[in-house]
């Protein structure tokens, strides 16, 4: 793949054939913290989803590596929190 970007469906919006970028359930940042090693597993933190650039931007500007690492590493949670279920929708 030449370019950091494949053509897919955005797991957040369901936009499809768009450049997706894939996304760190629990970000990378926080995986030497005590609190990610006592309760995710290895497989858990490297688990990644397909989001389109728009909703992986905010993703990140909505909340924190910590916020997203302790109440939103999961799709569905992700999904359920209510600024990302209005921009998503």
């Amino acid at each position: 793949m030449d370019n950091e970007y494949e053509i897919g469906v955005c797991e957040l919006c369901k936009r499809e054939e768009i450049e997706i970028t894939a996304h760190h359930l629990v970000p990378k940042t926080t995986h030497s913290s005590k609190y990610v090693k006592k309760n995710f597993s290895v497989e858990q933190m490297n688990t990644t989803v397909d989001l389109c650039k728009a909703c992986h931007k905010t993703v990140h500007a909505t909340f924190t590596e910590k916020e997203l690492s302790r109440s939103y590493h999961t799709l569905s949670l992700l999904n359920q929190s209510e600024p990302i279920y209005k921009f998503a929708k």
